[in-house]
């Protein structure tokens, strides 16, 4: 595992002098770090030593490195600046590469060289958000709320069938991947056959650094090739007979009075393919973990089921399942003293922020009566706050509802199988069985 001392900047400016760690500091991008699950240790002890640290990357042929941000203040304030933080991948993108240096997000690959609206700024990316907001709006997802609990009991059937003929079945696979991928599916109205294809090339573009995920590039290039013909294919399905899908929302929308280009289209849909399911399925799963290990907060929503809708809250704040976004400076700046030049890289690690103990009350304790403010940032902040947040809130709330009544005293079998990512706190397996 690579280490760094967290000087190794060399820079004239005295304000970028940093105290020297007493102990070494990972580097943070190695996706190993992480197979254990976040490592709260570091970054608790950044947060106190050096809450905006320099990681070097001098493997990187384009940056020295980058600055991690670790307070909730800092990440939210950088969040709602991008006219001097930028997410735009003219700047370099979202994720802690450039997105040139490994063209995901609609950025290569054979899909498209065309940004997707993650890796936009505004007032371009307000345009384009717009085309689907009108498909995850709070009133028509609390619409959809019946026919997710009638999916979550039939997924949760099946489930039951598979504890008896498995005894310890993969709860991922059976549960956390089910509900939203066939969710998914629903948005865009297409054939239930093919979410695994839509789960398949999810995993391909997030999880870059998982073997199980992306054995090859050939595979990704396969993959996108696959994503590209079907986002084709529906393009001309809806372009011809349009319904109230967000795919159809796509093909129809109109950007500065022009329809949406094709290439930005197919970008557009595979950011959707991921966003669909990723935050929810790993908030499912991490929120069955987090219960079984802490029963006594599942005895109180067994006892008390009203305080799940908060709880589902907590358990995005707990889980954190996307670990960081990355920012660039436009110009040069300052950040608690640290002089940030222009075109650095800021990254910011959702998962310190959500455990900041200026922040939260008690950060370390998994509460699922915790208030609801401040705003966790499981889902984001600005104008990059999750859109379909209220849909994976419902969805996770209506999973949790239905499952704890049945399955009470689930568990973990065995150790749990995390991605191998510095991205998405994923679990990929979780073998359960009643205790």
């Amino acid at each position: 595992m690579r280490t760094l001392t967290g000087s190794d900047k060399t820079m004239s400016a005295t304000t970028n002098a940093m105290r020297p760690p007493a102990e070494p500091i990972p580097d943070l991008r190695d996706p190993e770090f992480y197979l254990d699950g976040i490592p709260h240790g570091i970054f608790t002890r950044l947060r106190r030593e050096n809450p905006v640290f320099w990681n070097p990357e001098p493997d990187d042929p384009k940056h020295d490195g980058f600055w991690g941000l670790t307070k909730y203040d800092d990440v939210v304030a950088v969040s709602k600046n991008p006219k001097l933080f930028s997410s735009d991948s003219d700047w370099g993108g979202h994720r802690i590469f450039d997105e040139d240096q490994r063209r995901l997000g609609g950025d290569g690959d054979g899909a498209s060289d065309i940004k997707s609206m993650i890796s936009m700024d505004p007032p371009e990316h307000s345009k384009y958000r717009a085309t689907v907001l009108p498909g995850l709006m709070s009133k028509r997802v609390l619409a959809m709320e019946d026919g997710i609990r009638r999916r979550a009991r039939a997924i949760l059937d099946e489930f039951e069938v598979a504890l008896e003929e498995e005894t310890t079945p993969d709860f991922v696979a059976r549960v956390a991947v089910e509900l939203p991928i066939q969710m998914l599916a629903e948005l865009f109205q297409v054939p239930d056959e093919r979410r695994q294809d839509l789960f398949r090339w999810s995993n391909a573009i997030v999880a870059e650094d998982d073997p199980d995920m992306r054995a090859s590039d050939e595979y990704m290039a396969q993959c996108w090739a696959e994503l590209t013909q079907y986002g084709l294919e529906l393009y001309q399905e809806r372009a011809a007979k349009p319904g109230d899908d967000l795919i159809s929302m796509m093909v129809h929308a109109r950007i500065d009075g022009e329809p949406m280009s094709l290439e930005r289209y197919l970008a557009a849909f595979g950011l959707l393919i991921v966003a669909g399911n990723e935050t929810t399925r790993n908030s499912i799963s991490g929120g069955l973990l987090a219960l079984s290990e802490h029963p006594e907060q599942r005895r109180l929503l067994l006892e008390r089921p009203e305080r799940i809708a908060g709880a589902a809250t907590e358990i995005v704040r707990w889980v954190t399942p996307v670990i960081h976004m990355r920012r660039t400076a436009t110009a040069d700046t300052e950040i608690r003293g640290r002089t940030i030049r222009r075109g650095e890289k800021v990254v910011l690690w959702y998962c310190s922020a959500n455990r900041d103990e200026d922040a939260f009350e008690r950060p370390f304790e998994f509460d699922v009566l915790r208030k609801p403010k401040p705003m966790q940032l499981g889902f984001g902040i600005g104008q990059h706050f999750c859109l379909g947040a209220r849909l994976a809130e419902l969805q996770l709330r209506v999973v949790v509802e239905e499952l704890l009544p049945r399955f009470p005293d689930l568990q973990p079998s065995t150790e749990v199988r995390r991605l191998r990512s510095n991205f998405i706190a994923g679990i990929k397996e979780m073998r359960v069985r009643r205790s």
